[in-house]
């Protein structure tokens, strides 16, 4: 059953989940590989591609007979060095903390009422299972990560981790986009097919969707593993190794990802599901009105409370994610690598970047919140939740 592989798939999550909170692993996307919450790091990224190859990269995986390129001269020294407050640094750190806590408990709980509830078993109900799964991951690998890259200034891990981290998110954030698109499309269908009463167990179509979702996903997450890679410089008597998406591509393709990633993910991973909703929805709406003589049937009801959910998930993704992609796209046209206030530049964007990373995350956050507060199906369900037996079911 859908279902049970979706709860048991969660609940192997906790020994992944114990480990990074002892470890903190990092890395994260391009723009934050170019300033951390260091000094010198965010210096030492402000480099070109070219001045990057002047640096010693004796852990990169990029054969160096790849990486001879011209010479290029060397952008003009900062007037100030980039950084953040140390204030900034611990409010991030306590909103971290709680945005993980509650994330975990509230997407768990989540998976927990629908696998524990039969009445609850149905094909949207299982495409939001899903989607609690997808932000279950992205809170669990994006946290730590975080909270640990704005305090660290060097990478402690390999090379297989630099490549496996970026993939994990970029795959979690492609599951709960999709998963918004497919509940938009299902809720459409539902309304158009008045007399079509379903059952409460997932049919194969739905059980297809939801492996199509990931597949999707995954495939798309596959450049960020190959482009991700490790760098070790010296840099003010300091011997730093750094995970990025390498300033270097050896092919065609990832050179064209490289240059049009921000616009990439801002278009997919943000554009994408709003307008998909928005036409959807209207679509929606109109067959609703055409058919008003329905307004009474409880099954119309159902189908408008759901509709109404599937609106409110993508509204609080909308405004959650709406900084960090204007932050990336800002950096992107804005910044200047010639500019000697450019440090400055930074530091700013760097603020406005954790600001985006840490809404990101209060999204996945506030998505079982906001189920539990409009679906009425979902609060008679949640009566049934113990915290302490989602993280410790006794056995029967």
């Amino acid at each position: 059953m859908v279902s049970q592989s979706l709860w048991k798939t969660s609940t192997m999550l906790w020994p992944f989940i114990f480990v990074l909170c002892l470890g903190n692993v990092v890395a994260t996307e391009t723009a934050n590989s170019q300033h951390t919450g260091n000094v010198s790091v965010a210096n030492s990224l402000e480099t070109t591609s070219a001045n990057i190859l002047a640096l010693q990269t004796h852990n990169s995986s990029i054969p160096q007979s790849k990486m001879a390129g011209p010479k290029a001269s060397n952008p003009p020294m900062c007037l100030e060095s980039a950084g953040i407050r140390d204030a900034f640094k611990y409010i991030n750190i306590t909103v971290s903390l709680v945005v993980f806590l509650v994330g975990i408990v509230g997407n768990v709980a989540l998976l927990k009422v629908i696998y524990a509830n039969k009445c609850m078993r149905t094909g949207p109900n299982y495409l939001i299972a899903s989607l609690a799964l997808g932000d279950l991951i992205h809170i669990v690998i994006d946290i730590p990560i975080n909270a640990y890259r704005l305090m660290a200034e060097d990478w402690p891990f390999g090379l297989v981790v630099c490549k496996l981290t970026p993939f994990i998110q970029k795959t979690s954030v492609g599951v709960t986009v999709l998963s918004l698109c497919a509940l938009s499309v299902d809720r459409y269908r539902a309304v158009v097919s008045w007399n079509q009463i379903k059952g409460i167990w997932v049919s194969v179509w739905t059980a297809m969707k939801i492996t199509l979702i990931w597949v999707i996903s995954i495939l798309l997450a596959v450049p960020e593993a190959v482009g991700f890679d490790m760098i070790t410089m010296n840099y003010k008597e300091k011997h730093l190794r750094i995970c990025l998406l390498h300033p270097v591509q050896t092919t065609q393709y990832m050179q064209f990802y490289k240059s049009v990633k921000d616009w990439w993910l801002f278009g997919f991973y943000f554009c994408m599901p709003l307008v998909w909703t928005a036409v959807f929805s209207t679509l929606m709406t109109r067959k609703m009105l055409k058919n008003a003589q329905n307004a009474l049937s409880e099954h119309v009801k159902q189908r408008r409370e759901v509709a109404k959910t599937v609106f409110c998930l993508v509204a609080v993704f909308a405004i959650c994610w709406l900084p960090l992609y204007l932050s990336r796209i800002l950096k992107s046209t804005l910044y200047d690598e010639k500019d000697s206030n450019r440090c400055r530049m930074l530091s700013a964007f760097l603020v406005l970047d954790y600001f985006g990373i840490n809404m990101a995350s209060l999204n996945s956050c506030i998505n079982p919140i906001a189920l539990f507060l409009v679906s009425r199906r979902f609060k008679k369900g949640s009566h049934i939740i113990n915290v302490t037996e989602l993280f410790f079911p006794h056995k029967t």
